[in-house]
């Protein structure tokens, strides 16, 4: 019979429809009813709502995050179509956020979705963001600022900041967290402008897949778990080999950032 219960359930408890949707989840080794019930009393906020975001943010409403934000001010046009997965021919033109909202609702109506139709800068990220409290931001944007300003304001808020990209047929994921491992800054510095895109250099919808899905499986560790399963490690995929290449890095003593915080 199919499950219509779609009210929404006590957070500090995971009733028999929820234990029955998520049992996949709950039958790991390692995973239990503590980590599910983590799992949906976490808040997320995605940032950036094209491929990656529309890949990320499905996987964690299906698996059970209680909270999800979306932040993106873009439309969508017909270009995004062959990669953000969210969207359909009938949605060009419409607000990113909104039908991502609307899209993922459906998948779990027991997620509390959000979505936000801004542009976050170093104007608008305190009363949109960082009010939100959430336990982990996801950077899935495609422009160096912002990814400059996200990072910033995780350290001053101490919030962890799980970074995405991906272009061409190449892309990255690092997870960092606050006064326990370095941060974008120590890993990109500061001054470097990223002068590619999808717009300019073109993106395989594979390539933003990959790095989604791998976004999201470091997220449900960390949200179920408590666990970096990249502590200290940049992952880099290039699809043009098929390989995956760690790249260990570290705190930058000399970081303009994070060291910087840390000695206010």
């Amino acid at each position: 019979m199919m499950n219509t219960d779609t009210k929404p359930h006590p957070k500090t408890e995971l009733c028999d429809a929820e234990l029955m949707r998520y049992s996949r989840q709950i039958l790991l080794d390692g995973w239990d009813i503590e980590s599910q019930l983590k799992i949906k009393q976490s808040s997320v906020s995605l940032i950036g709502m094209g491929g990656l975001g529309c890949m990320v943010a499905p996987i964690l409403v299906r698996a059970g995050v209680g909270e999800v934000h979306l932040f993106d001010f873009d439309t969508i046009d017909d270009s995004n179509l062959q990669r953000q997965l969210l969207y359909t021919q009938a949605d060009i033109g419409l607000p990113k956020a909104q039908i991502a909202k609307q899209a993922l609702i459906e998948q779990n109506s027991w997620a509390a979705v959000h979505s936000h139709n801004i542009a976050l800068n170093d104007d608008t990220i305190k009363e949109n963001l960082i009010s939100i409290k959430s336990d982990l931001w996801i950077d899935c944007s495609d422009n160096f600022d912002i990814r400059q300003t996200l990072n910033h304001h995780s350290i001053i808020t101490s919030t962890a900041l799980l970074s995405l990209s991906a272009i061409g047929e190449t892309g990255q994921v690092a997870l960092f967290e606050p006064k326990k491992t370095g941060c974008y800054a120590c890993l990109f510095g500061t001054s470097m402008r990223a002068a590619q895109n999808c717009a300019t250099s073109g993106v395989l919808a594979s390539t933003v897949a990959v790095i989604g899905a791998l976004g999201a499986d470091i997220a449900l560790h960390f949200l179920g778990k408590d666990q970096n399963t990249l502590k200290d490690t940049l992952m880099v995929w290039q699809g043009s080999r098929a390989n995956f290449q760690k790249m260990k890095f570290t705190k930058n003593p000399s970081c303009p950032i994070c060291q910087k915080s840390i000695a206010l």
